[in-house]
C-alpha cells in the first residue's frame, strides 16, 4: 500500500512539473490566459494571429494591473509581459506557432474542458448511462461467449424485439423519445464528438514529439541513414496502432467514402435543427457540433502536415548525407591523384614498376597528364552585382485577362441583396425568378451560390427542373438547367453559412 501512494505521489509531482495543462491551471495568470485564448479560438477555425493574442492578453493584464492576485506589476509594460507570457506557454508546448499563427494543443483543450466542467456546462454523464452500460455488457458478453446456442438465443431475442418494433411502426405506434431522453442523447453525442477532436489533437502531438526525437537523432549524428529511416517508419506505425491513432485512421478511410460522410452531415443537421437541441446545448456547443465534420477534416489535415514534415526532414537528411559522401569520395580520389603527381614519371624504371592494382583500362599514351583527371572543387569567386534598380510598368499595358481574374463575385453582397429582395417581395422565388430580378453578373458563380443557399436552408425542392437564361460575358447567351427550388425570406433569415 505504501508503494502505491508513493508511486502515485511521484506521478502527480512529475505531471505537475511537466504537463502543460497542469502548469497552466496552477499558474497565477491562468484565468487571464484561458479567457484570452478561449475567446479567440472560438472565433477562428484556423488558429489565431500572434499579434491578436498579444493585444488581448495585454489588455487583460492592464485591466488587472492593480490586483495582487495575478502578480501584475503596474509599472511594467503590459505588451512586453503579454509577449513573454505567450512565448513561455509556446515553449511549454501548450501552444504551437506556425507562420505567425497560434494553434491549440490537446493540453490546452484539456485545461479548457476542465474549467468548463467546473460550472456544469459540460455534462460528462447522463441519467441513461446505466442502461447504456447494461446494453454494452450484454453485447460484449454475447460476443465473448463461443457457445453457438447462447449466441443463437441472443440473436433470436434481438430479432423478436426488432420485429415487434416494426409491427408497432407499421400500425402507426411510433414511440418518440421524451424531452429528457432527447437532451441526454444529444449531450452524449456532443461529448463523443468533442472527444474525437481531442483524439486527433493527441495524434498530432504524438507526431510532433516523434518529429522532435527524430530531429535530435539527426543532429546528434549518432544514427546512420538506415536507422533514421527505420525510426521514422516504426514511429508512424506505432502511432497508428494506439487508440487515438486507430480513430484517426478510421476517419481517413471514411473520407474516401463520401456517401457515408454526406449521410453523417445530414443526420447532424437534423439533430441540430431539433427543438430539444436548444435546451441540451448552448449556442457555442451547437455551432461546434454543426461544423464537426469540417473541424475533423481540418484536424486530420494538421496531422498529415505534421507527418509530412518528418518525411521531408528525413528526405533532406538522406540527400545531404549522400552528397557529403560523394564529396568525401571525390576528395579521397583527389588525394590519391595528388600523390600520383608526386611520383617521378620521367624515370623509366618508375613507369615500369608493378602497381598494387590491376589496370582498369587500356593504355593510351596520347592522353594529357594526370592533372586532367583530378577531382576539382568548383570555386566561383566572381561576385555578381545585385539588381537594385527600380523598374516601372504602365498598368495600361496589362492584358484584360489579368483584370478579369480579379473581378470575382462578392458573395456577401449577393447574399444580402437576395435576402432584401425576398423580404421586400414577401413571396417565395425560384432560381429563374431570382435571375430575372437580379441579373447575374457572374453567371455560374451566382447560380451556384443560390443553390448552396437553398441547400443550407433546406428549402423546398420540387421534382421537376427549370431553365435559367442569363447573358454571360461578351454578350453570350447561356442557359442553365437547375432543380426547382423555392427560397423565402424566412428560410434565409439568420442562416449560418460560410460565404
Amino acid at each position: 500500500m505504501d508503494i502505491d501512494w508513493k508511486q502515485r505521489t511521484h506521478q502527480y509531482v512529475q505531471s505537475r512539473r511537466q504537463h502543460p495543462a497542469w502548469q497552466l491551471l496552477a499558474a497565477r495568470s491562468a484565468p487571464l490566459v484561458l479567457s484570452c485564448l478561449q475567446t479567440l479560438f472560438e472565433k477562428s477555425h484556423d488558429g489565431i494571429e500572434v499579434e491578436a493574442a498579444e493585444q488581448m492578453l495585454a489588455a487583460l493584464l492592464e485591466q488587472h494591473a492593480n490586483s495582487d492576485e495575478f502578480g501584475v506589476d503596474p509599472d511594467d509594460d503590459c505588451s512586453v509581459m503579454a509577449r513573454k507570457e505567450l512565448r513561455g506557454w509556446i515553449r511549454r508546448s501548450l501552444l504551437i506557432e506556425r507562420a505567425g499563427r497560434l494553434y491549440a494543443t490537446d493540453a490546452l483543450e484539456e485545461a479548457l474542458r476542465f474549467v468548463a466542467a467546473l460550472d456544469g456546462r459540460l455534462m460528462t454523464s447522463t441519467a441513461s448511462r446505466l442502461s447504456i452500460v447494461q446494453r454494452e455488457i450484454e453485447n460484449l458478453e454475447s460476443n465473448l461467449n463461443p457457445d453457438p446456442r447462447s449466441r443463437s438465443r441472443y440473436l433470436q431475442r434481438k430479432i423478436q424485439e426488432l420485429e415487434r418494433e416494426l409491427e408497432d411502426v407499421n400500425a402507426g405506434n411510433v414511440r418518440a423519445m421524451t424531452e429528457s431522453e432527447s437532451v441526454e442523447g444529444i449531450r452524449e453525442i456532443y461529448n463523443l464528438a468533442t472527444s474525437l477532436r481531442a483524439d486527433f489533437r493527441r495524434v498530432e502531438d504524438s507526431y510532433r514529439e516523434a518529429d522532435q526525437a527524430l530531429r535530435q537523432s539527426i543532429v546528434s549524428e549518432r544514427s546512420h541513414r538506415g536507422a533514421i529511416v527505420d525510426k521514422l517508419l516504426n514511429s508512424h506505425d506505432e502511432l497508428l496502432e494506439t487508440a487515438e491513432g486507430k480513430v484517426f485512421r478510421g476517419f481517413q478511410q471514411q473520407l474516401g467514402r463520401s456517401a457515408e460522410l454526406d449521410a453523417m452531415k445530414y443526420r447532424l443537421r437534423q439533430i441540430i435543427n431539433h427543438p430539444t437541441t436548444r435546451s441540451a446545448l448552448n449556442p457555442n456547443q451547437q455551432h461546434e457540433l454543426r461544423w464537426l465534420i469540417i473541424r475533423l477534416i481540418d484536424e486530420s489535415a494538421e496531422v498529415i502536415r505534421a507527418r509530412a514534415r518528418s518525411e521531408r526532414d528525413v528526405k533532406g537528411f538522406l540527400r545531404t548525407g549522400l552528397a557529403a559522401e560523394h564529396h568525401r569520395v571525390g576528395e579521397l580520389i583527389g588525394d590519391v591523384l595528388q600523390q600520383a603527381l608526386a611520383v617521378s614519371w620521367e624515370t623509366a624504371s618508375v613507369r615500369g614498376m608493378d602497381g598494387p592494382f590491376p589496370p582498369v583500362a587500356i593504355s593510351v599514351a596520347g592522353l594529357p597528364l594526370i592533372e586532367r583527371v583530378r577531382f576539382k572543387v568548383v570555386e566561383d569567386e566572381a561576385q555578381q552585382a545585385l539588381e537594385l534598380q527600380v523598374q516601372s510598368m504602365d498598368p495600361l499595358s496589362i492584358d484584360d485577362e489579368f483584370w478579369e481574374a480579379l473581378d470575382g463575385l462578392d458573395r456577401q453582397a449577393l447574399y444580402e441583396t437576395t435576402v432584401a429582395l425576398l423580404e421586400q417581395s414577401g413571396q417565395r422565388m425560384g432560381i429563374a425568378e431570382l435571375a430575372r430580378h437580379l441579373p447575374p453578373t457572374h453567371d455560374l458563380e451566382t447560380i451556384a451560390l443560390w443553390l448552396s443557399m437553398a441547400r443550407e436552408a433546406e428549402a423546398l425542392v420540387g421534382e421537376g427542373r427549370e431553365s435559367v437564361d442569363v447573358e454571360g460575358r461578351g454578350g453570350v447567351a447561356l442557359r442553365f438547367n437547375v432543380p426547382q427550388v423555392e427560397l423565402g425570406f424566412e428560410d434565409l433569415r439568420g442562416l449560418d453559412m460560410e460565404l
